[in-house]
């Protein structure tokens, strides 16, 4: 992983901790997950024209992709309806990239070495650790059954659109009809269960979820770009560190505490990134 790839991977998490925090502190999280979707179809027109229409072979991963990302918003509105960021965020995150891991070298052959496996596993270490133990409030079950399921979705379009994005021409192609279709999707789901709530919702919060998908529309297309480059478990765990920035606004924004166990959680994750960079 070069540089460039790696610092622009590290502003992807900033970027997907960012968003995350946005919806959870929002009432209506349905309502605001529905107009971050609309907002990532929203920054994706303008690069059409610029952009190739992707190839027929390509349109089965896109499709895939959006089935799977219905499945994981729904999941994660779920988990942040029952639990704290600090708990939920990190959970549902950090158990993805041992399953992205693990499918890459199954679906790909794509074997990291020694030191990007021991990286990986800091990441992972660190980031169950700061669910499980870096909360001060209970352990919500629900809450830790929602995430756990968040985050095979998470690990399953991982796969997918960073096997869609090596086939199309290039990631920007893939990422832009990507993000047009799946926010059609997703609004056309919002207004089937909300109708004109939907409507009501978006008139008051339209600026947070724009705001909302161009955060996630960045973070994502850099994330597929990096895949492109360099091997999908790395990209996928690097990712993670979002993770820290998630702790840092949960800590200095939403009034969550900073325990030690979540001072060694980072220190974990820190060392799972400089791993990753190494290796």
């Amino acid at each position: 992983m070069t540089l460039t790839v790696f610092l622009a991977v590290l502003a992807a998490a900033a970027m997907h901790a960012t968003w995350n925090a946005l919806i959870k502190v929002r009432s209506d999280r349905f309502a605001s997950i529905s107009l971050a979707s609309l907002g990532m179809a929203v920054f994706a027109l303008p690069v059409l024209p610029f952009v190739e229409v992707p190839a027929l072979a390509v349109w089965p991963w896109i499709a895939t992709s959006m089935v799977i990302h219905v499945g994981y918003r729904l999941f994660l509105i779920l988990a942040y309806s029952h639990g704290d960021l600090a708990q939920t965020y990190p959970l549902a995150r950090g158990t993805a990239p041992l399953m992205t891991t693990i499918g890459g070298i199954a679906l790909f052959s794509e074997m990291p070495g020694p030191l990007a496996i021991a990286g990986i596993l800091f990441l992972c270490f660190g980031t169950l650790l700061m669910s499980f133990r870096g909360n001060v409030g209970v352990i919500n079950r629900r809450a830790v059954g929602f995430a756990l399921t968040t985050s095979v979705f998470v690990a399953g379009y991982t796969l997918t659109d960073g096997s869609g994005a090596r086939l199309a021409t290039t990631a920007s192609s893939y990422a832009a009809w990507l993000f047009l279709c799946d926010g059609v999707v997703s609004m056309a789901i919002g207004f089937f269960y909300r109708g004109r709530q939907l409507l009501t919702a978006m008139r008051q919060e339209w600026k947070i979820g724009i705001l909302t998908g161009f955060l996630s529309a960045g973070s994502y297309w850099i994330a597929m770009w990096a895949m492109t480059k360099a091997p999908i478990a790395s990209v996928a765990a690097l990712r993670e560190t979002s993770i820290l920035f998630a702790m840092v606004i949960s800590v200095t924004m939403l009034g969550e505490s900073m325990t030690r166990w979540r001072v060694a959680a980072a220190l974990s994750i820190i060392f799972g990134v400089i791993a990753l960079r190494v290796g």
